[in-house]
């Protein structure tokens, strides 16, 4: 079976090397913008649609966690049904189309959302942390030291 003709943008997509690029409107949120570490600068076309979405969602969740206070921590709303806030507490991927996310919803219940990168659509949210807990938890931090202690980001 020979492999699907790619239109002209697809081939220059695939072929990408990742970058990150916001613009705020104050210059204090403006800082939390930063380059892609550099096991992430591999060409598109060497990764997964699952380990791409993975690894720009881990960018964008630690660059969301600079922003917090000690009293807040990360957590993720989903779009498109009724799956409500879940505090993340981790977060993973299938190759070669799926991203999981695991952590607790808003009563404390245990969760995972399984998600096909063709519908990811998420919101990331502030959360007071939990009280019995002296420093809030910092999963983006984690998952970005992950991904620069594998030695091959495709396992």
């Amino acid at each position: 079976m020979s492999d699907p003709i790619a239109t002209s943008a697809e081939a220059l997509e695939a072929d990408a090397i990742p970058r990150v690029h916001d613009v705020h409107a104050d210059d204090q949120t403006a800082q939390t913008s930063q380059s892609v570490p550099d096991k992430l600068k591999q060409p598109v076309s060497k990764k997964s649609p699952a380990q791409w979405a993975y690894e720009r969602l881990i960018i964008y969740i630690q660059n969301f966690e600079k922003q917090l206070d000690n009293e807040h921590e990360i957590a993720m709303g989903f779009t498109g049904g009724n799956a409500g806030v879940v505090r993340i507490e981790g977060m993973g991927f299938y190759d070669p189309d799926i991203v999981t996310f695991y952590g607790t919803d808003g009563e404390g219940a245990k969760t995972q959302l399984i998600q096909h990168v063709s519908q990811l659509n998420v919101m990331l949210r502030a959360l007071p942390k939990n009280i019995d807990q002296e420093v809030p938890n910092r999963i983006g931090f984690r998952l970005a030291e992950d991904l620069e202690d594998a030695a091959d980001p495709s396992v």
